[in-house]
């Protein structure tokens, strides 16, 4: 005996919603098979449903547009940053500049490695160290640093920083439309079961098969159970 099955995701949401907002749409009060109420409850409700699942869907591509770009700056910026601090470790180690200088950049004296910049947040702050730092020590007449210049690496660190911050902004926005498309499910699920359930009573002295034919109509889903497809 098939069974009745209700939507569990929301593109199946807004199926049974459109079929039956078409129902309400094609037939007098008098032979539509739910409620008035809740045709004008539907009514008013899909096109904030509808507009809610395309917002959340939108900003989650985008967000995953960002995500790509982000993490190929992170690549590129990273590789800018560590070569800078290697050049500057030479120039220290051929006597160029004095071992000082690592103060200027937040690093010990006598530390010769390349900070870990393995996360966004540590590349986020060692890239602001070398800038900032290399800032200070042309401003003390320090002579230039090359392959890369300073300059560079600032374009780098400046366009990873911005898309770090688009990021961060679309994790929050796609946040609050889920936050949102999640209260609107719950009233969905509400809606559809109120439906359907008005929709089964207006055919119920029907005969089975005749009655899930006519409530089909209306969008209602019917599933034969596993074991019932077998035999078929």
């Amino acid at each position: 005996m098939p069974y009745r099955r209700l939507p569990n995701t929301d593109q199946a949401r807004l199926r049974a919603l459109k079929a039956a907002l078409q129902k309400g749409m094609q037939l007098s009060p008098f032979d539509l098979a739910y409620s008035q109420k809740l045709f004008l409850e539907l009514q008013s409700f899909l096109p904030q449903y509808e507009q809610a699942i395309n917002q959340y869907n939108f900003s989650k591509e985008r967000q995953a547009k960002y995500g790509k770009l982000l993490g190929d700056q992170f690549k590129i910026t990273r590789l800018y940053v560590s070569h800078f601090i290697q050049v500057l470790n030479f120039c220290i180690i051929r006597g160029e500049i004095k071992p000082e200088v690592r103060k200027l950049f937040g690093f010990d004296i006598d530390d010769k490695a390349v900070p870990e910049m393995g996360t966004e947040q540590q590349l986020l702050q060692i890239g602001k160290q070398v800038v900032e730092g290399e800032e200070k020590r042309g401003m003390m007449g320090g002579s230039r640093i090359y392959n890369p210049s300073i300059a560079m690496v600032k374009i780098k660190y400046e366009k990873f920083v911005e898309y770090f911050n688009n990021h961060k902004n679309l994790l929050v926005t796609t946040q609050k439309m889920h936050d949102k498309v999640t209260e609107l499910r719950n009233a969905a699920d509400r809606i559809v079961l109120n439906i359907w359930n008005d929709i089964e009573g207006h055919f119920d002295n029907y005969e089975a098969d005749e009655k899930r034919d006519k409530c089909s109509n209306y969008g209602v889903v019917y599933l034969l159970r596993k074991h019932e497809k077998e035999v078929q």
